[in-house]
């Protein structure tokens, strides 16, 4: 099996007074403000660090999910933040970690074996494959 999806951006103007905007292929996001001002100051409008997050986030849960399946458990509930750090290194930025920080409900699970689970999801999802930093895991398996 094999799919490629399609993401698009558009920028206009220099740095920091330019503007962009960012689309998806599906939809979910069309002409999408992004900018200096959303990334590094604040401000309304989305950057690329969080839609990595948010893109690792859901691979990894769905990752997840289907490592759970094979071990003949089912999750209640999952819920995944995933924070990306960007930092300077010298006169460029570069991508220094990602953290993942997961709660789930999981009945039959224990916190041992979930978060062995866990670990493997993390390092077997495409998007963790992606980044070349490093990504650190907490798991939190709630009664």
């Amino acid at each position: 099996m094999k799919m490629t999806k399609k993401g698009s951006a558009v920028w206009s103007g220099g740095i920091k007074e330019g503007k962009g905007s960012i689309s998806t292929e599906s939809g979910a996001l069309v002409n999408f403000p992004y900018g200096f001002n959303a990334r590094f100051e604040g401000g309304k409008g989305t950057n690329p660090e969080e839609l990595l997050g948010a893109a690792h986030a859901g691979c990894f849960t769905m990752a997840l999910s289907k490592i759970l399946g094979e071990a003949k458990l089912t999750a209640e509930r999952m819920e995944t933040n995933a924070q990306v750090t960007l930092e300077q290194k010298g006169d460029s930025f570069e991508i220094t970690s990602v953290h993942l920080t997961l709660r789930a409900k999981v009945p039959g699970a224990t916190q041992e074996s979930f978060s062995e689970l866990a670990n493997k999801a993390k390092t077997g999802c495409p998007v963790s494959k992606l980044f070349k930093t490093e990504i650190t895991l907490v798991t939190f398996l709630e009664p």
